[in-house]
């Protein structure tokens, strides 16, 4: 059969849809247009002559056989009576000839011009080559096609050649240097199915292309490949094939790689690759694609959105940095904030699940799969976060962030990244994130609920201790008045005793300042405000809050005993809430002691350091204690015992206390009456 014969390219003319059934015949089916270029090349086509279909689309078999008068003649005669049957004799990849018995067809249009040609062919009973096609083309004898864009490794197969020839060869670890840096160059055009289910995972074929072989290629036999590409083009013939059995890689058993210039006068700078050889898993491939399938369609439809990223490249730099002796990466990444940026518009999204595309209002998978960088632009420290992890050698990371989606809302996400481990390839990179924006405004919603009580509840308090506060007030008031009338008749004596006076004036001014004291107290227990977490002296807070109920336990002869620790490290905390949780405790005591005789009305209250290293405040009456079948359900919301109480101190005490990081307990003791113990972290 002739080849084409102005040698020019056709472009490939996609096969009709019911053709995918010669996928699975056991002959050789191959389909030509009238000028015989190649538009359809079966698996068992691959399988009889060897080359695969990536190589074959689109050129002439002229290439493959020996051009006679003969073979001129039949192909003429097919176009003209519609069917040819005979003998043809065709060249493999390894320059045997294979000799295949063929029968050719032609399909004509409607108007009866000839369409184009089907040839059937298996291999002929007198070839001693082989003993016949089988009934079935099995995957391990199809080769897993590339074919490869070398344009961007021009260089580097120039520096390899020119180290060839100047016997520097030997210098082998620059050789696997370049190697791999020619291999991380080079660029999909095209693969085969094979090549997919091989490596692709679950990532399709337009995803594969434009991507660099290295992403996809086992880094043991980079370099290898890297040799093959250089002997082909360096060799410069086309369809001349240079081959090479690999070590098993975890991929295929003992691989055969073949690599050859593509003669079919395309587009310049590609190679076509074949690698032969069974899969190194004992599994038939229908139950790995099964599997595969299983897979994709789990990460499909998880509720957790996920994004797979392909991180190889910064991979590279991480470990040029560390082979630099950089150890302080957050601190190296504030010299270089280009780095970040690197990464924001080079590491690409190779896949994403239904869930991202939902939760990213995007119009499809494809909106996504772009440079990660626009995960984090609203908090792009976190990117900043998330290599540190990967430089460190972390093996997941996670922290809330804000994203905003491509509809622009911004969400409120748990981010979480699992991190490759070695010696696996950098392209596995995991993020997930779960939409937490409507938990953190319930959230909030309940934080400002539980404000709000314990403002009421502080309120409530100030009621009960409202003689207590008149009191307080009342005294500075008093002393006030009594100074300020001594010090008007020491005036309006004959002599004035201004000394006197301004002794009297200095007991005024200082009442004053104690009278305002108290009311800021009042007002600062009273006012509705967010809560402030700083360092606290918690003796003090003690100190204050025993202020508040003063006259309530003087009033009724209740005896106060203050063990306070020495030298008690600082505790981080609000001090409005805390003098709340402190005076709630007290009240509660004094009412608790109503019922004993005078001569036993005491409280105890003490702070200290517990073995566990968090601060302690202790308050214990000598009153008639917590009925048993009331000691769990004290802290309760709306649980009281008394006949006008609400139910809310306690509650409002114990979220109080669990939001400051600690807890709070109540027991009876032993020696009788009630105690409460609460433990607060040590502000750092």
């Amino acid at each position: 059969m002739s080849s084409r014969a102005s040698g020019e390219t056709a472009a490939p003319v996609p096969a009709p849809r019911e053709l995918d059934i010669a996928d699975l015949a056991s002959e050789s089916v191959i389909i030509f247009d009238t000028a015989g270029v190649i538009q359809y090349w079966n698996p068992a086509s691959e399988a009889l002559y060897g080359w695969p279909a990536l190589a074959m689309v689109g050129r002439g078999i002229g290439h493959l056989s020996s051009r006679t008068a003969d073979e001129d003649e039949h192909w003429r005669l097919l176009v003209q009576e519609g069917v040819w049957q005979g003998l043809v004799s065709r060249r493999t990849p390894s320059g045997a000839m294979v000799a295949a018995d063929v029968r050719q067809y032609v399909r004509f249009n409607n108007d009866g011009t000839p369409r184009d040609v089907v040839e059937y062919g298996q291999r002929s009973s007198s070839d001693a080559a082989g003993d016949g096609a089988d009934w079935h083309i099995p995957d391990r004898k199809m080769a897993a096609s590339w074919e490869i864009d070398i344009g961007g490794a021009l260089q580097k197969i120039g520096e390899i050649a020119a180290f060839r020839r100047t016997g520097a060869a030997a210098d082998r670890a620059l050789l696997n240097t370049l190697g791999l840096e020619l291999v991380q160059a080079t660029r999909i055009i095209d693969v085969n199915d094979r090549v997919m289910r091989l490596v692709g995972g679950n990532r399709g074929r337009e995803l594969l292309v434009g991507q660099s072989v290295a992403s996809f290629w086992p880094i043991e036999s980079r370099t290898a490949l890297a040799d093959l590409i250089v002997d082909a083009v360096t060799g410069g013939t086309p369809d001349v094939t240079y081959r090479r059995q690999m070590p098993s890689d975890g991929i295929l058993r003992d691989p055969l790689v073949t690599v050859w210039l593509p003669g079919d006068g395309g587009p310049p700078n590609r190679v076509l690759v074949a690698v032969n050889g069974t899969a190194d898993d004992d599994r038939s491939f229908l139950y790995l694609r099964a599997s595969e399938a299983r897979y994709r369609k789990l990460v499909q439809f998880m509720p957790m959105a996920l994004w797979q990223v392909d991180a190889s490249h910064m991979g590279k730099i991480y470990a040029e940095l560390r082979g630099q002796g950089v150890t302080d990466f957050g601190a190296y990444l504030d010299e270089h904030p280009d780095l970040i940026e690197l990464a924001a518009n080079t590491v690409p999204v190779t896949d994403v699940n239904r869930a991202a595309v939902e939760m990213f209002g995007a119009a499809g998978a494809l909106d996504l799969m772009r440079p990660v960088g626009y995960l984090f632009t609203e908090m792009p420290e976190a990117l900043r976060n998330v290599m540190i992890g990967r430089f460190n050698g972390q093996q997941n990371h996670a922290e809330p962030i804000k994203v905003r989606t491509l509809d622009g809302r911004v969400l409120d996400v748990q981010f979480s990244i699992t991190y490759p481990k070695p010696p696996a390839e950098l392209d596995v990179t995991v993020f997930s994130m779960v939409d937490v924006t409507e938990r953190l405004s319930i959230a909030a919603e309940l934080r400002q609920l539980q404000a709000d009580f314990a403002h009421a509840a502080r309120i409530s308090t100030l009621g009960e201790l409202a003689s207590s506060i008149a009191h307080e007030v009342n005294q500075p008031l008093a002393a006030i008045v009594t100074n300020a009338e001594t010090s008007l008749r020491w005036l309006s004596r004959g002599e004035p005793n201004v000394e006197k006076a301004k002794e009297l004036t200095a007991r005024i001014a200082a009442s004053g300042r104690r009278a305002n004291e108290i009311v800021q107290r009042i007002r600062g227990m009273a006012a509705k405000r967010s809560p402030e977490r700083v360092a606290l002296d918690l003796n003090e807070v003690v100190r204050e809050s025993l202020g508040f109920v003063r006259h309530e336990v003087e009033s009724r002869g209740i005896r106060v005993t203050a063990d306070l620790g020495r030298d008690l490290p600082p505790a981080k905390g609000d001090r409005v809430q805390l003098q709340q949780v402190i005076v709630n405790l007290l009240v509660n005591a004094v009412q608790a002691l109503e019922a004993a005789s005078e001569a036993d009305r005491e409280i105890l209250i003490g702070t200290g350091l517990g073995s566990d290293g968090a601060l302690n405040v202790m308050l214990r009456d000598t009153g008639p204690g917590i009925p048993p079948d009331d000691l769990d359900r004290i802290f309760d919301g709306f649980f009281t015992t008394k006949e006008e109480g609400v139910g809310i101190g306690l509650a409002i005490c114990q979220s109080i206390i669990a939001e400051h990081g600690g807890a709070i307990a109540a027991s009876n003791p032993a020696a009788g009456g009630a105690a409460f113990r609460f433990s607060l972290p040590v502000s750092e």
